[in-house]
């Protein structure tokens, strides 16, 4: 009976420094509780492996604290930053190889001032966009960029949404395991000495491209432009839903008061995708009419195949060519800030 009581008086014991531990150095009440949102895009530091056109690559596929790509950073110096799906992230990439890592390093040898950080997953799209300033920027103390670039297109070529921008579980039990992972210590704790030591290790190994010669075919903007005339109530639709999202996403820049610069989307095949064509239209319509600075990749810059691995994202041949366009536009626009 005496050594139950010790069982139990120990137990009672440990839950209670556990409870003090988690409330002196949790996140439950502090400004960076993210409650359910971000868990599967914070603290990740993946061992991978990729091979692209017979290169191979290794590196560690990072996201900070704070739920960006890359290494820690301080809030306040966060002047610019890059939203985009998995054609931002570009997760098989080396950081180095990305659009934003390719930016930061042509910037930081004429402009030391300008730093991109990359706010871009998997997946996003507008909608996605919009939650982020709702659910994720808002959490995170003394964070107010002054530029946000959004390279978009491809993610937003449905009708109804397609996504979930934030893949959370509709299971209360689901919401409350990510409510924990992301707030308690234990957890982070635990979470950094299995990153450190022991990393995951993802094998996304030999990124070909056979499959996308079939029936290949090229279609460059003014090609596109006489392609793409006739519009169906599919295509009305479609831009009628994308219209309505882009005049919800101008509500947040209003409110944020941030500058946006908005970049179109190509695919391997250029714009013969009529969705993602009629959406960069769009795109640009509206920023045209907002006076908002507009990178139009769809008809500055020409694609080849070799560039993409598969029909949305680029190898890193492609993302570098994307990376010095979209340079020279930015070069010019911080040039008279």
């Amino acid at each position: 009976m005496r050594f139950f009581k010790v069982i139990i008086y120990n137990f009672f014991v440990l839950l209670f420094l556990i409870i003090i531990l988690e409330v002196i150095f949790g996140y439950w009440f502090k400004e960076e509780n993210f409650g359910i949102y971000m868990r599967k895009e914070r603290k990740i530091n993946w061992q991978t492996s990729s091979l692209f056109n017979g290169k191979e690559y290794n590196f560690f596929y990072k996201r900070n604290f704070y739920g960006f790509r890359g290494d820690e950073f301080e809030p306040k110096d966060v002047k610019i930053i890059f939203e985009g799906g998995s054609t931002g992230n570009q997760r098989y990439h080396p950081e180095e190889l990305t659009i934003v890592g390719l930016l930061n390093k042509k910037f930081k040898s004429v402009r030391p001032d300008i730093n991109i950080y990359n706010a871009s997953t998997d997946g996003k799209s507008i909608n996605g966009y919009i939650n982020d300033f709702k659910f994720w920027f808002p959490k995170i103390k003394d964070f107010s960029p002054k530029y946000v670039i959004f390279y978009l297109g491809i993610n937003d070529r449905y009708i109804h949404d397609r996504y979930n921008d934030y893949k959370i579980s509709e299971k209360k039990i689901d919401q409350l395991k990510d409510y924990v992972k992301n707030n308690s210590f234990l957890v982070d704790k635990f979470k950094f000495i299995k990153n450190k030591y022991f990393p995951k290790n993802t094998l996304a190994y030999d990124f070909g491209n056979e499959s996308l010669y079939e029936n290949y075919r090229y279609i460059n903007y003014i090609s596109a432009s006489s392609l793409h005339l006739k519009l169906d109530d599919k295509d009305l639709i479609l831009i009628k839903n994308f219209k309505l999202k882009l005049l919800n996403l101008k509500k947040i820049i209003d409110d944020q008061n941030f500058q946006p610069i908005f970049i179109t989307q190509l695919k391997f095949d250029g714009l013969k995708d009529k969705e993602l064509f009629l959406i960069n239209n769009e795109i640009k319509d509206f920023a045209v009419q907002n006076n908002y600075f507009l990178i139009p990749l769809d008809e500055i810059l020409e694609m080849s195949i070799n560039d993409f691995y598969d029909s949305a994202h680029t190898t890193p041949n492609g993302s570098k060519k994307i990376a010095e366009a979209i340079f020279l536009e930015l070069s010019d626009f911080f040039e008279k800030k």
